[in-house]
Formats: C-alpha cells, sequence, structure tokens
C-alpha cells in the first residue's frame, strides 16, 4: 500500500510540475485573448460614436444673444 502511495504521490507532483512549467505561456495567451477581446468591445461600442468623442463637452449649452 505505500507504494501505491508513492505513486500517487510522484504522479501528483509530476502533473503540478508540468502544469507550473507551462503556466508562463497560460498567463500570456489568456492576456492577449483579454487584449483582443477588449479591442473587439471598443471597436463594437465605439462603431456608431465616430464624430462625437467622449473628451469633448457637448455643444448643447445656451448661448446668450
Amino acid at each position: 500500500m505505500a507504494f501505491l502511495s508513492f505513486l500517487l504521490l510522484a504522479g501528483v507532483a509530476y502533473l503540478i510540475w508540468r502544469i507550473s512549467d507551462q503556466l508562463p505561456d497560460v498567463i500570456f495567451r489568456v492576456s492577449e485573448i483579454q487584449r483582443d477581446v477588449a479591442e473587439i468591445r471598443r471597436n463594437l461600442n465605439g462603431a456608431g460614436d465616430d464624430d462625437a468623442s467622449p473628451d469633448e463637452p457637448e455643444a448643447s449649452t445656451p448661448t446668450s444673444s
């Protein structure tokens, strides 16, 4: 029974080692996906707002005559 427990522990340690070895690549790929999704959202949300920028105030203030 002790030998099977050792094999199970060795298998778990190997899997953890393989996952931690690939973790930087996974994090990079997830960040690239997030960047692409943010760009798509910006394009979809800003498709109709090309002439009005959010930084500029609207010209709806009344003028005195």
